[in-house]
């Protein structure tokens, strides 16, 4: 009876990745939540060794995970944000260095992959034109999924670059059957991050493609909306403040320039000012030699004789002619 009871195999699992569960969680800030959907062992074994030095990926049940991650969260509550995270087919990969280097390393390792009956298209599939190999004996299938085709030396070759399966499609048999026959896999898995924890921030993965000039615009587009709607209520923000001092000064200028009253900060418009008109007086002084020899060579025009009125004495009025 005193004898320890052996643990099984299961057991042990459980608690080394308990373990090394705890030691990730404390020793790292950042977590990658990846989609590992279709992908094998091996290629699993090779982003681990492409991870080496720069981050940990670590796979297993999400129930302990979450078990584990909830016992953490008594003493950090930023890593409650990860709980609602942890579903479906998940990867971790904890790491402290820069996350979209980390990132890159991981979706850089695809394998090409045939196309099965019934998945969803992670990308578009299109069928180059050519030749396909295969022997006349075989258009009857290629019109059934109205594909145009020519027989040409021997062999059916498609005319036209068809658009197979779209985006987001079931993948049906048919489509299968032909990519199969033409022995092409157009689809490539691997590791997809999809979310990011980052010592206690969530966000989309695809934050990470932002660039400091992205962030720039994106700010100063909000600075702009928020001075327009404190200028629009007139209600005075930092972001309006330099508006309304340059409005001021706007008014306070011409003011000055209307009546001559100095202001410091207007001497150098009010100079400018002053000097616009005898920049304009300048040339019509200069051309009086020039324009008066124009004018002298320029024919008054003739007036038109005045029609005499007779007050309507004249025959005109009675429409008679002369005087009897």
């Amino acid at each position: 009876m005193g004898d320890e009871i052996p643990k099984s195999a299961r057991r042990i699992r459980k608690e080394r990745l308990k373990g090394k569960l705890d030691r990730l969680l404390n020793e790292y800030k950042n977590v990658l939540l990846c989609k590992v959907d279709n992908v094998g062992s091996s290629q699993m074994q090779k982003v681990r060794v492409a991870l080496r030095g720069k981050a940990e990926l670590l796979m297993g049940k999400n129930t302990l995970i979450r078990k584990v991650v909830r016992e953490h969260a008594q003493q950090n509550k930023n890593l409650e944000a990860l709980l609602p995270l942890i579903t479906g087919n998940l990867g971790f990969v904890f790491t402290n260095s820069d996350l979209k280097a980390v990132r890159e390393v991981i979706q850089k390792n695809k394998v090409p992959a045939v196309a099965k009956s019934g998945t969803t298209a992670p990308s578009d599939v299109f069928v180059p034109p050519g030749p396909t190999g295969l022997d006349p004996g075989q258009t009857a299938f290629f019109q059934a999924l109205n594909i145009s085709t020519k027989i040409a030396r021997g062999s059916i070759e498609i005319i036209n670059t068809v658009h197979l399966i779209k985006k987001g499609d079931r993948v049906t048999s048919s489509a299968v059957a032909l990519l199969t026959k033409l022995d092409i896999k157009p689809f490539f898995y691997g590791i997809v991050v999809e979310t990011v924890y980052e010592n206690g921030s969530v966000y989309e993965s695809s934050i990470l493609d932002m660039t400091k000039e992205d962030l720039y615009a994106k700010f100063f587009a909000g600075v702009r909306k928020l001075a327009a709607l404190s200028l629009a209520i007139g209600y005075p923000t930092v972001a309006s403040l330099p508006h309304l001092l340059g409005n001021g000064f706007r008014k306070v200028l011409a003011i000055s320039l209307a009546t001559k009253y100095e202001v410091k900060e207007a001497k150098l418009f009010q100079a400018s000012a002053a000097a616009a008109p005898a920049a304009a007086a300048a040339p019509a002084a200069g051309g009086k030699g020039g324009a008066a020899p124009k004018k002298a060579e320029e024919k008054p025009k003739e007036e038109e004789p005045e029609e005499e009125d007779d007050m309507g004495l004249g025959g005109g009025l009675f429409g008679g002619g002369d005087d009897d």
